[in-house]
């Protein structure tokens, strides 16, 4: 990787970086980060988001489709300042670097100054983006499928005895960016992990992926959050670009038990990431959905 800079240069940023990682495509990122974004505006705070994964777009085309909603059937929903940022196109290597180190710390800059939260989507694969916006997170967010093939991006385990065999590819990346942004900010970051689509179903393999999951954490350091449940809902949102929080406003849309409860897991990865804790409360708080 480019050897930019960036260990010893700060940026003046005093937004709260939230980034949605996981190097596995089809965890739930690009829905975990709309909804964490939408449900921080809902509590008051300014937001932005950027998408560092332009080219697939999930959470620039989730945002595309909420805009054209919102104006389509004149509502005032909340939305946040969005960024995408394309990986560069450049001759070499290192131009590339470059150029996205420059564009990415440019869009830190401008949004800092104007938002408390700033929540990025990366790829689902190892780009050099990917690995700069782990570095300068404050909240790293791994949203996780409920199985054993998903369990492979945090750690390698035996196959006999269940046991830890060491870190996977994508934890010794968080825990190398970890140690970066120590160096270079003198400050940690928090790793959260959420299992999402849980079922009801298979209760045997939900335990053990969930045994194994605390001894993880305990030994990468990171905190387990609720996750989301498998629901059709999500991909009905995400034509409108509207979400789970939004629905007591979206006219084409019935309140049920099932979505009530879904919301009800949004709230808790919202309380899970506490806001308040490092925003402290925001001064004028909307009226909630």
């Amino acid at each position: 990787m480019h050897s930019l800079t960036d260990q010893q240069n700060t940026t003046s940023h005093k937004a709260h970086i939230i980034v949605l990682g996981n190097e596995k495509g089809g965890s739930g990122k690009s829905t975990t980060a709309m909804h964490v974004a939408i449900g921080l505006l809902r509590l008051g705070y300014l937001v932005g988001s950027i998408d560092l994964d332009a080219r697939q777009g999930t959470f620039t085309r989730y945002m595309a489709n909420r805009f054209e909603y919102i104006a389509r059937h004149k509502l005032a929903l909340p939305s946040p300042v969005h960024f995408p940022i394309e990986k560069s196109k450049a001759a070499t290597v290192d131009d590339q670097e470059r150029q996205d180190y420059e564009f990415f710390m440019m869009a830190l800059e401008e949004m800092s100054k104007a938002v408390d939260f700033i929540v990025v989507d990366t790829p689902g694969s190892d780009t050099y983006l990917g690995q700069l916006s782990h570095s300068y997170a404050d909240t790293i967010i791994t949203p996780m499928n409920d199985s054993f093939i998903d369990l492979d991006v945090l750690a390698r385990i035996d196959t006999g005895d269940r046991s830890i065999k060491g870190p996977s590819i994508y934890t010794k990346m968080v825990l190398e960016q970890r140690e970066k942004k120590r160096a270079r900010d003198g400050q940690d970051l928090e790793w959260i992990v959420m299992r999402n689509r849980l079922s009801s179903l298979d209760a045997k393999n939900k335990r053990e992926v969930g045994e194994l999951l605390e001894e993880i954490s305990k030994e990468f350091s990171f905190r387990l959050a609720p996750g989301f449940g498998e629901r059709v809902i999500f991909r009905e949102l995400f034509l409108k670009g509207m979400t789970l929080l939004d629905m007591k406003e979206d006219p084409e849309h019935k309140m049920t038990m099932s979505s009530i409860s879904a919301r009800q897991e949004v709230r808790d990865l919202l309380r899970c990431i506490a806001p308040e804790k490092v925003k402290g409360y925001p001064r004028k708080v909307p009226k909630s959905s």
